[in-house]
């Protein structure tokens, strides 16, 4: 399994000019479906990221593209 993050420069059409930062889930077909699904629940509980894509390749590889918006804070001192 291999994970690599997007920067959040990425500016994707359906964001509607929102700013958004990108994980990028791989998972080869020898890895077990069990782990990645538990690798993707963790990331949604713990690390507020939501599903925003999942394909299923010809030789039985998936991709996953979690999502979570930046949020930027501003100082009030």
């Amino acid at each position: 399994m291999k994970e690599h993050f997007l920067s959040s420069s990425v500016q994707r059409e359906r964001d509607y000019a929102r700013q958004y930062e990108y994980l990028v889930l791989t998972v080869s077909p020898d890895d077990s479906l069990p782990e990645a699904r538990r690798r993707l629940v963790e990331h949604s509980e713990y690390g507020k990221w939501e599903l925003e894509r999942s394909v299923l390749y010809l030789g039985g590889g998936r991709r996953f593209w979690l999502r979570r918006k930046v949020i930027q804070v501003q100082r009030t001192v």
